[in-house]
């Protein structure tokens, strides 16, 4: 079983970066697909990304192609979310989940697949 933990929301304005990192604590966070996820005010929560155990596989939603980018470190137990060219849409509370084992294309962004959650972290993009 995994605690994870979110850090480094923010404010920053459109156009801007943000780096959010999960912190997890428990064993074999190496056997854990890490996804992270989004609610936004009267909004669904939506899964942004995904990356396999090894991390070596990846996901994005559409609207995280080509400006997020997905990583983790096993051996520090973290995942990290790198946000680029953020738009006030990004906007809303990032989540970080774990589910023991692989998702694959399509069903990695159900909220219902996960095991574990964080308590989140707020990203707010104004200017």
């Amino acid at each position: 079983q995994l605690q994870l933990v979110e850090s480094g929301g923010g404010l920053v304005r459109p156009g801007g970066s943000l780096r959010i990192s999960c912190a997890a604590s428990g064993s074999e966070f190496d056997f854990y697909g890490i996804a992270w996820f989004r609610q936004a005010p009267g909004k669904e929560r939506e899964g942004v990304s995904w990356i396999k155990s090894s991390g070596d596989w990846t996901y994005y939603a559409d609207s995280a192609k080509g400006r997020f980018t997905i990583s983790r470190d096993n051996a520090k137990n973290t995942a990290s979310l790198q946000m680029d060219n953020l738009t006030p849409e990004d906007t809303g509370i990032y989540y970080c989940a774990a589910v023991r084992g692989f998702l694959g294309r399509t069903s990695w962004f159900y909220a219902s697949e996960y095991d574990e959650w964080g308590q989140g972290t707020q990203v707010s993009v104004s200017s």
